[in-house]
């Protein structure tokens, strides 16, 4: 039987051979939620880039520069890190090239996989979907901030986890730890989280709708796939 795991931090991605494996990167404040809603609002594909600066590079190529620093828009980018950023029709039909603290991260630590995908509460049905359909088993990789573990991530992981818990078995106990804390925080997850770190980091930065709107299940149906280093729908 097809087996499902939760890696909690990219820092512990040396312990996974994911050769075989179809891995779900989440970061869901807020990158792959940004990902997500801009796949979902026409954007031709987005390559995640971990270094700055050969991300901001693609502008002379005509893709638009997307991303932040330490929550907060890198100067001289077009857009920033939040998901009503990707919404207009000035990106449909176009390339992103985007960079962040912690999603694109773990995407490049992640490039190794068998298969590659997106996840977020915005997707998490058709991520699921997408994964029962597979013969694939599945790594869950939080991208967490920084290498350390962040509740939200951890609550997504949870969610898919208990959205195949009929197709998958469990590899060891972080997927069952997430499927609980998913199970209790499901009532309000807003305010589960309420006291979780990076909540509070982007609160200070008065990005209260963001975080709501990530935790929002089933927006949008698409599964953003890596395809030859580029995000594809």
């Amino acid at each position: 039987m097809k087996t499902i795991d939760v890696c909690l931090s990219p820092e512990l991605m040396h312990l996974y051979d994911v050769r075989a494996r179809t891995v779900v990167v989440a970061d869901v404040l807020r990158a792959t939620s940004c990902m997500v809603t801009a796949f979902a609002h026409g954007v031709q594909s987005i390559t995640p880039y971990s270094d700055l600066k050969e991300c901001e590079a693609t502008r002379s190529k005509g893709y638009i520069t997307s991303g932040e620093r330490d929550g907060q828009k890198v100067d001289g980018f077009d857009k920033g890190n939040s998901p009503f950023e990707y919404m207009g029709s000035d990106i449909r039909g176009k390339k992103i090239a985007f960079t962040t603290t912690n999603g694109t991260e773990a995407i490049h630590k992640a490039k190794g996989a068998k298969k590659l995908v997106v996840g977020s509460f915005l997707n998490l049905s058709s991520v699921a979907k997408d994964l029962s359909s597979g013969e694939n088993s599945v790594l869950i990789v939080c991208a967490g901030w920084k290498g350390r573990v962040s509740l939200e991530d951890m609550l997504f992981a949870g969610a898919l986890v208990e959205k195949l818990k009929n197709d998958f078995e469990l590899d060891c106990d972080a997927p069952l730890a997430a499927q609980h804390l998913y199970n209790l925080a499901r009532p309000d997850m807003l305010a589960f989280l309420g006291d979780s770190a990076h909540v509070k980091r982007l609160a200070r930065l008065n990005i209260h709708k963001d975080i709501a709107f990530c935790l929002k299940e089933d927006q949008y149906p698409v599964v953003p796939c890596l395809v030859n280093g580029v995000l594809v729908a």
